[in-house]
């Protein structure tokens, strides 16, 4: 009896113990958020921004993935419509079109030993998913300014970011400014159809030249408002990395029959049976430096219960795993995920097909590869009838690029400095981008747009009434004119 109490008291002892370092832990760093002067950020003229964005949307350069050439009057109409938007940029900026319509500007610094900056912004856009025209309340391709916000297809996704960089270094040079540092403003033609004819051949002709890059900026996280539980205020997260994404096909092959006597097990059957397996048994969710590093700078802004949580991973993190997996958002940050996107089979109602097949998508977090994604799904699948094969070419996850060096803080900094009360962190994008062809380039390579989203702001993204807030988007300019000035015209 003696020996349980003394027992139950050490296990006491022990749990007051690790509740004192759970506590000590969590707040004694504090916040993690940049302190930050007021800056003045650049006066812009939003009415005329505006109708400039409008106008660079109503160029249909919609990429399809299996005709590279078939919006080039489009690409030509917009590269035309930029230099009259922007005579200053064309005056002074060297201009090379690279893969025929993609769009490499080069602001040459004065100062050698500073490696150049790489501003990314694709022109391309995905069309408009048929049948879904009459649900848009403005035309997709109009430009139109109402409400509030320029509205169509690439006023987000990509042409915001694109003339935002314009509109900076046109105010720039209307200023008389002249960079210390080279300034490369990289602009492909291609993203949405994976950037080889564009952002990958701009970064081959730069490696041919020998050129190595500070760093890369390119699209990817958003400020989001309302999306990160527990926290208020606008978090902005910096986008360290990318997945990859690989697509296998599965299929299952057997005798062809009347549908009168099947067989045990058909090749619908056995091929359903191992999709269910696959759905059931994804790869194992776990936390990546990327991600601990977000949920710690995230920790010390939210409320006692998550910012203890979240400060002591070391004995929280399977809680904390167990619970992010149940959304699919969250869930996406920890673990290579499995999408049945495809499937094919049979051709007659009274026919038992000789063969089925389905495709199956996985988007590979890092530290995971492709040949990983293999194993892992012929394992599940464990089924000799059906053979797992590559289907169309896939992309490892990128590498990651540093949360604690210069380039990260002055993208950090410039978001707090144009953007007060933003909380910063880093973060991995679930998407792919052009960024990822510049990783021999740079180990410094960033994704991160300052469009601000909330919830039912997500499904516009690549869906219907893409639009942005002329408010938002003179954010934008003010974030790249106070960018290029520190990093370029400064040299900082």
């Amino acid at each position: 009896m003696r020996l349980l109490r003394r027992a139950a008291a050490m296990f006491g002892v022990l749990v007051i113990m690790v509740a004192a370092v759970v506590v000590f832990r969590a707040y004694a760093t504090g916040s993690r958020q940049l302190a930050v002067p007021p800056v003045a950020v650049a006066a812009v003229d939003a009415k005329a921004t505006a109708e400039r964005l409008g106008g660079a949307v109503r160029f249909k350069t919609i990429s399809f993935d299996d005709k590279p050439d078939a919006s080039a009057e489009a690409f030509l109409g917009l590269h035309d419509y930029l230099t009259q938007q922007f005579p200053r940029v064309h005056r002074t900026l060297k201009l090379e079109k690279v893969g025929q319509y993609s769009l490499l500007y080069t602001w040459q610094g004065s100062d050698p030993s500073l490696k150049p900056v790489m501003l990314m912004a694709h022109q391309d856009v995905v069309p408009v998913a048929p049948g879904t025209e009459k649900n848009w309340l403005h035309d997709p391709f109009g430009g139109e300014i109402a409400d509030g916000f320029v509205w169509g297809r690439g006023s987000w996704d990509d042409k915001s970011n694109l003339l935002a960089v314009l509109e900076a270094l046109e105010m720039l040079l209307a200023g008389g400014a002249s960079p210390k540092r080279t300034i490369i403003v990289a602009s492909g033609h291609d993203e949405e159809a994976g950037g080889t004819r564009g952002a990958q051949a701009i970064a081959a002709l730069l490696k041919a030249r020998g050129t190595e890059l500070e760093f890369v900026l390119d699209e990817g996280s958003l400020i989001t408002e309302g999306i990160v539980q527990g926290i208020a205020q606008p978090v902005a997260m910096i986008g360290l990395a990318e997945k990859g994404s690989t697509t296998l096909s599965l299929t299952a092959e057997g005798p062809p029959g009347h549908s009168s006597m099947p067989p045990p097990a058909s090749v619908i059957g056995s091929l359903s049976a191992a999709l269910t397996r696959l759905a059931a048994n994804p790869m194992p969710a776990r936390m990546t430096d990327v991600s601990r590093g977000t949920f710690e700078t995230l920790a010390p802004e939210m409320g006692l219960v998550n910012h203890l949580l979240l400060s002591n991973l070391w004995l929280t993190e399977p809680m904390v795993r167990w619970q992010l997996q149940k959304s699919p958002s969250s869930n996406a940050l920890l673990r290579t995920s499995t999408a049945l996107t495809v499937i094919n089979g049979g051709n007659k109602s009274n026919v038992l097909p000789g063969r089925a097949e389905a495709l199956v998508n996985f988007r590979i977090l890092p530290g995971d590869t492709i040949a990983s994604v293999e194993q892992h799904t012929r394992a599940v699948v464990a089924d000799p009838s059906i053979t797992v094969a590559p289907f169309g070419q896939g992309r490892e996850a990128s590498p990651v690029s540093p949360a604690n060096g210069s380039a990260y803080q002055l993208i950090n900094r410039t978001i707090r400095e144009t953007m007060p009360g933003t909380i910063v962190a880093p973060g991995l994008v679930i998407a792919g981008t052009d960024s990822r062809h510049m990783g021999e380039l740079s180990a410094n390579v960033y994704r991160f747009e300052p469009i601000r989203a909330k919830p039912d702001d997500l499904a516009r993204f690549h869906g219907t009434n893409e639009r942005v807030s002329i408010e938002n988007y003179v954010e934008l300019i003010q974030f790249f004119h106070r960018l290029i000035t520190v990093a370029g015209v400064e040299g900082r």
